[in-house]
This record gives C-alpha cells, sequence and structure tokens, in this order.
C-alpha cells in the first residue's frame, strides 16, 4: 500500500435480493446503555478456472451488487502464450491465462474472452447485472509492442466488442441500468503528454458507448481525457488537460476533474493546483477524489457537488489526503496524513466534519476505501506503513475491527483486501492461502450477530494484538507470494497519482 504522500500529486498512468441492513442490531451489556453488536462472516472461497489464482477489480469500483452477483478474474490452466509480451491492464506476467467471471448463489461463470487464447477481465457490475471490463484481442500493438485490448459489455452473460477510438487501447470503467458505458480509449493522433502509459504515445479520449456507438467526450482544452466513472443518471466523471503545455511541477498539463452530462463536459477546476481528478460520484452527482493545492507540493480530498461546487475536506493535521468513495447519502471515506505526515488514518467526512477512523491495535496506518448505506466502511492498514497489514470493518462509532476476527470458521486463508462493501454488508476482497502461496478472491456474508465469546475476542484484540483471534503468517511470506495481477487493479488506481515530485 502507498502512503498518502506518494498518492498525492503526479501523471495518470491509469492508473459492484432486497437489501438487508446491518449493524443496528443492539446488545445488553450489564446495565450498560445498549450498544450495537459485531457480526460474523462466512468467508466464500471464490476459486480459479483451474490456475492458481483469482482476484477482482479495485478500489474505486463497484465489483459486487446488492443482491450479491460478484465478478472478477480468475487463471484457468492454460499457459498463457504471451506472458512475455503482456499488455498495458495485466501488469507482470501472467502464467496462465486470465478469464473474466462472474459469481452468485454458488454459481461461478467463465465469461470467456475475445476469440483466441486471450486474458480478460472485469472491471464493474451494475445493478442491473450489466459488466464491463476488457480483453487481449490477440493482436500486437505496433507502437508499443504490447497486447492490444478490447473494451467489452457482458449482458447476460454474452461479449460485446465495444470497439475503439481509432486507437489500440480501450478501458471501460462503469456501466449503468441503460447499458452506457464510460471508460478510455487511444486514438491515432500523436501526443506528446499521454494522459495513460507506460509507452503509449498517442491520446487518450474519455467516451461513452451507448446502443454499439462510441462516442468521444471531448476533453477541456487539451489534448487528453480519461473517464472513471457513470452513474445511473448517465453523468459522466473523469479528468482531462485543460491545455498543451507542461507544467514546471508536474511535468505535464494542467488537469481537472470534470462532469459531463448532456453533451457537456464541465471544468470542476482543483484546489488551486494544477492536478486533479476523480475516483468515483454517486447517483447524485456528487464527485469525490484528489486535487493538488497551489504550488502542486501538496494534495487534499476534494468533494463537487452542484449547489456548492468543489470543497476541501482538509486533512487529518498532516498535508495530504485522498477520497476514494462516497455513498448516496454523501458521506465520504478515504485516508489522510497525520501531523508531520509521517502516518496516515482512514476517514469517515459526513456534514462538514472529518472524523479520524483510527487504526487497528499494532497498526500505524490506514486507508478507508467503501463505505455502504448504513455506515460500514472496509479498508486496509499497515503496520509499518507501506508493509504488510489488516484488513478491517468500521462500524457503529467503535473501532476498527481485524476482519480476521469475524470469520465464523477456520480457515488457510488471510484476508489483504477489502475494497468495497454492498448495503447487505458483503464484502468482496482478495485473500492470501497460508498453504498454498496463492491468492483467491473472496466474498464475506454476515452470518449473524457475534455472541458474548465473540464479543469479547473482538474487544481483546483491540487492546491487544497479541490476542487476536487468527494468527496471521509472517508478513515477509505474504509479500513474497502475491501474485502481480492478482493487486493490478490496485497498482492500476494508486498509478492514477504516480509521484512527480523529488
Amino acid at each position: 500500500m502507498k502512503s498518502a504522500k506518494q498518492m498525492c500529486v503526479g501523471a495518470l498512468a491509469i492508473s459492484a435480493l432486497l437489501a438487508i441492513p446491518i449493524g443496528m442490531a443492539a446488545q445488553d451489556n450489564a446495565g450498560q446503555n445498549q450498544k450495537p453488536r459485531h457480526h460474523t462472516y462466512n468467508l466464500i472461497d471464490l476459486g480459479t478456472f483451474g490456475g492458481p489464482n483469482s482476484g477482482l477489480s479495485g478500489p474505486g469500483v463497484k465489483t459486487l451488487t446488492n443482491r450479491g452477483a460478484f465478478v472478477g478474474a480468475a487463471d484457468t490452466s492454460v499457459p498463457n502464450p504471451n506472458s512475455q509480451i503482456g499488455n498495458p491492464y495485466f501488469t507482470g506476467q501472467n502464467i496462465f491465462v486470465e478469464h473474466a467471471f462472474r459469481w452468485h448463489d454458488g454459481v461461478k461463470i467463465d465469461l470467456g474472452a475475445l476469440p483466441g487464447v486471450n486474458n480478460s477481465y472485469t472491471n464493474f457490475i451494475d445493478e442491473s447485472g450489466l459488466i464491463v471490463g476488457i480483453s487481449e484481442n490477440g493482436r500486437i500493438d505496433p507502437l508499443t509492442g504490447l497486447q492490444q485490448v478490447d473494451g467489452i459489455l457482458w449482458k447476460n452473460d454474452q461479449i460485446t466488442d465495444l470497439g475503439t477510438l481509432g486507437g489500440n487501447q480501450t478501458l471501460p470503467v462503469g456501466v449503468n441500468h441503460r447499458g452506457r458505458v464510460a471508460g478510455f480509449a487511444q486514438n491515432s493522433t500523436p501526443d506528446a503528454f499521454p494522459i495513460i502509459g507506460p509507452g503509449m504515445t498517442t491520446q487518450t479520449r474519455a467516451f461513452l458507448w451507448e446502443n454499439g456507438v462510441m462516442r468521444d467526450l471531448g476533453t477541456l482544452g487539451g489534448p487528453d481525457a480519461a473517464a472513471f466513472a457513470v452513474n445511473e443518471r448517465g453523468q459522466i466523471t473523469g479528468t482531462a488537460y485543460t491545455n498543451s503545455i507542461a507544467n514546471p511541477t508536474t511535468g505535464i498539463p494542467t488537469m481537472d476533474p470534470f462532469l459531463w452530462e448532456e453533451g457537456k463536459m464541465l471544468d470542476l477546476g482543483t484546489l488551486g493546483g494544477t492536478l486533479g481528478y476523480p475516483n468515483t460520484l454517486n447517483n447524485r452527482g456528487q464527485v469525490v477524489g484528489q486535487s493538488n493545492l497551489a504550488g502542486d507540493g501538496v494534495s487534499h480530498p476534494f468533494l463537487w457537488d452542484q449547489r456548492e461546487g468543489l470543497k476541501d475536506l482538509g486533512t487529518l493535521g498532516g498535508e495530504n489526503g485522498v477520497a476514494w468513495w462516497i455513498n448516496e447519502k454523501g458521506a465520504v471515506v478515504g485516508t489522510a496524513d497525520l501531523p508531520g505526515s509521517q502516518h496516515y488514518h482512514a476517514f469517515l467526512w459526513e456534514h462538514g466534519v472529518m472524523t479520524d477512523l483510527g487504526v487497528p491495535v499494532g497498526e500505524e496506518c490506514s486507508v478507508a476505501y467503501g463505505i455502504n448505506s448504513e455506515r460500514q466502511v472496509v479498508g486496509e492498514s499497515t503496520g509499518p506503513c507501506n508493509g504488510n497489514g489488516e484488513v478491517w470493518l468500521w462500524e457503529n462509532g467503535g473501532p476498527p475491527v481485524n476482519l480476521d476476527t469475524l470469520i465464523l470458521h477456520a480457515s488457510n486463508l488471510y484476508m489483504f483486501d477489502a475494497w468495497y462493501i454492498n448495503d447487505r454488508g458483503e464484502i468482496p476482497g482478495t485473500a492470501y492461502d497460508a498453504d498454498t502461496g496463492e491468492i483467491h478472491a473472496v466474498l464475506l456474508v454476515p452470518q449473524g450477530d457475534c455472541d458474548a465469546d465473540c464479543e469479547a475476542g473482538i474487544a481483546a484484540s483491540q487492546r491487544d494484538e497479541a490476542t487476536t483471534v487468527r494468527a496471521r503468517p509472517p508478513a515477509s511470506s505474504m509479500l513474497r507470494n502475491k501474485r502481480t495481477e492478482s493487486t493490478r487493479a490496485n497498482d492500476q488506481a494508486h498509478d492514477r497519482s504516480l509521484a512527480v515530485r523529488p
């Protein structure tokens, strides 16, 4: 995981039944005020297609619906003939061919790929069941020497190739129930400041695909733009160059977040610097992300809405921060530096107040990636910062709880990524197999309230890390065995802000 400082400035590289509210049950604590219970979880291993690993995209994208449909990608047993070539969106060398999947009610479906021996993965699933992602097409990009990648829409598990804007790479990032797909794609125009990379040499443009037609959404005056999210109203947010002149502080042209609606691209501005980008938006059209301040030395999380414009959410006393997600009620989560900017903590911002969500016992830094309608927050922590740590859940105003302590049945799987939580409290993520060294996509499903022993164990773990219910494998072991492709989406999201400061 990168620190808030590392996530603060730079050039964009490209860098998810009725909802059952949980988290509101209460327990009587021997005459004390009633306090909400925690919940136990069942861990479902999504497995693979015969190969060793599986994973999912994130953070900043939806991989799980409120009905429990889950999307990701998994290794097949087929050796990857292009493992030495790679493509811009499958970082590292995939030893096995990887295919997108959809899982629901215990059934996992291989969504396939474009014809040939090609990798594919999913990026986003809408509540309607529409899925977007990418697939290699079997051709080599003559400009980069990498595999060409096409954007894909899966409807009723059938593949539609979204086409291109005249270039060799396309990546959709979201879809709504009307089948409107947003993303970014290359055209054929040479570009001195490609907004995606590495190695790209032509312009990137934000697109809207609808009814078989891909539409270039334009820019804010510069050569490039990229869309990051689309909501159910058809509003699209992304970032775009405002000119073609490189700034001395960043080495690229000024890049502002935008909101596109009904044919118009609105510049959302920045917090005074020359670089800003969104991470997502909700169905109310509220946008959250990160923007440099004047001088481009520090960067703060922002919230934009139509009534109040661009708002600096501030930090927890340090220099930098980023907003990762916003729920439909306008509650924002992310991470921000503490005084001195040597450590960073997860935050919850709502009604003008930023709350420090803290860290689990024994950890030093934390990041919040997702929040649902019940104000349940999921994230990750590390100790020391930038090391390996825990996946946690925050709810009901209490301290964060290590998710491994809430899993009902002991297993050899240990959570290390959690980027999203749906309104039923279900949590998609990835877990490390301590026996095999493999990485698997997993789903945590609430099973009920903790009993007294469970609550006592949680309380003990929050007082002393030595009493944690499930002992984790050594961090060095987990880090050695993490497969690059299983964490590619996290890397891509963080690469949106690759550091360019000394």
